[in-house]
């Protein structure tokens, strides 16, 4: 619907009218200016779920545009993300955009079981700012505990070690050793006998204050070996590691398959939802409407 159309404006408020929920993401105050803002649609269907999606919010910065991008950026993503010595980075994909959606749903889910309850509908907001600050976890907490700022750390982990990439022979490796018997398994996986003993290694906190020496070690190892190989021995000794596989790759992969992940809804490619229920089966033999696709309101 063209929504500066009067004609289209009369159906979206008749649908409005009589949805369960409504999603919106425009700029604050632009449905308001149409007659379609939370206050006239819920004059109208008291029991209805509104859910607006916005950049920043209702208060200072509104009026912005929300582009994931700019977010990270705003937020501090970016600053964490990269190498040490490196530009700040933002992450592959448009990830604030998806965490924001995430959030959205589960507030309109909150809302429907509350209505449940009191007979009432809701509006729910959600903004990619608060979004992206919500999901900077341990990142946040230590800051906010410590008063000390994150930093660029590339693949490594604040507070994790060995938790990054190591090369090797043909190709680079992912390890995640996450806790003291994970590293001791990566010392037999690498025969560095004795290593894990080391009361320089022996725990995890001795091991971050150490990791410039420690990566250097295993790094020593894992350059003289073949990438399937280390992770055929990895997987012998119970300790986190994989390839970096491209997205080609990660869509090839048998676990992948295993899930039925891809989906070919009416001849088109994608991607089902990663939740799976016990009683209900997913439908997932429909397409999204295609360009001009127009449904009965």
């Amino acid at each position: 619907l063209d929504l500066d159309d009067p004609a289209d404006l009369v159906l979206a408020r008749e649908l409005a009218g009589r949805a369960d929920v409504v999603v919106e993401n425009f700029r604050t105050g632009a449905l308001d200016r149409r007659g379609l803002g939370y206050a006239e649609v819920s004059a109208d269907n008291p029991g209805v779920v509104y859910c607006s999606i916005t950049g920043f919010g209702s208060g200072e910065g509104a009026d912005l545009p929300g582009y994931d991008f700019l977010v990270q950026a705003v937020g501090g993503l970016m600053s964490i993300t990269g190498e040490h010595d490196g530009a700040p980075m933002k992450v592959g994909v448009a990830l604030v955009d998806v965490l924001t959606s995430k959030d959205a749903a589960i507030g309109i889910l909150a809302a429907l079981r509350s209505r449940e309850t009191t007979g009432h509908g809701q509006r729910v907001e959600v903004n990619l700012l608060s979004s992206l600050l919500g999901s900077l976890a341990n990142q946040a907490s230590s800051y906010l505990a410590t008063g000390a700022t994150p930093q660029r750390m590339g693949n490594a982990h604040p507070s994790i070690a060995p938790y990054e990439l190591l090369r090797c022979a043909d190709d680079h490796l992912a390890v995640a050793c996450g806790n003291d018997r994970q590293f001791a398994g990566l010392c037999r996986a690498l025969d560095l006998p004795g290593l894990a003993e080391n009361p320089d290694y022996a725990t995890n906190p001795a091991r971050v204050a150490h990791r410039e020496a420690l990566v250097a070690i295993l790094i020593e190892r894992t350059e003289q070996r073949g990438r399937d190989d280390l992770i055929a021995a990895m997987e012998a000794n119970g300790v986190p590691g994989g390839p970096i596989n491209t997205v080609a790759d990660a869509l090839a992969d048998e676990q992948i398959a295993h899930r039925g992940m891809k989906i070919t809804p009416e001849g088109v490619p994608g991607l089902r939802t990663p939740i799976l229920f016990s009683r209900s089966a997913l439908s997932t033999d429909r397409a999204s409407p295609a360009l001009g696709s127009s449904g009965k309101l």
